[in-house]
């Protein structure tokens, strides 16, 4: 029996390399990682519970609890977007050209 090499992804771009998608993908990643992890720090600098956020989202607390425990599986972008708007944000979008796009 062979052994099992771990493969180490530095950034999500190396993950969905390794993973066979495509890079845009990583860039997903990357904005709902964004958006979470702002998210996660207005409920806990706003002391709410999950159950405030979820009634002021209008969503689930069970759904709250996972996005704030780091699960965004099934969880999209604008999820995100209107949860935070529920809690009185506003999400910027900036788009810039990418380096290596040519």
């Amino acid at each position: 029996m062979s052994k099992l090499r771990p493969i180490v992804a530095n950034t999500p771009e190396d993950l969905a390399r390794v993973m066979g998608l495509p890079s845009s993908t990583a860039k997903e990643w990357q904005v709902r990682y964004a958006l979470q992890k702002r998210l996660k720090e207005i409920v806990r600098r706003g002391k709410m519970t999950h159950v405030e956020v979820a009634a002021k989202a209008a969503t689930s607390r069970t759904r709250i609890t996972a996005i704030l425990n780091d699960d965004l599986e099934h969880v999209s972008t604008d999820l995100l977007i209107r949860i935070l708007a529920s809690l009185g944000y506003r999400v910027k979008v900036s788009v810039t050209r990418a380096d290596s796009a040519a």
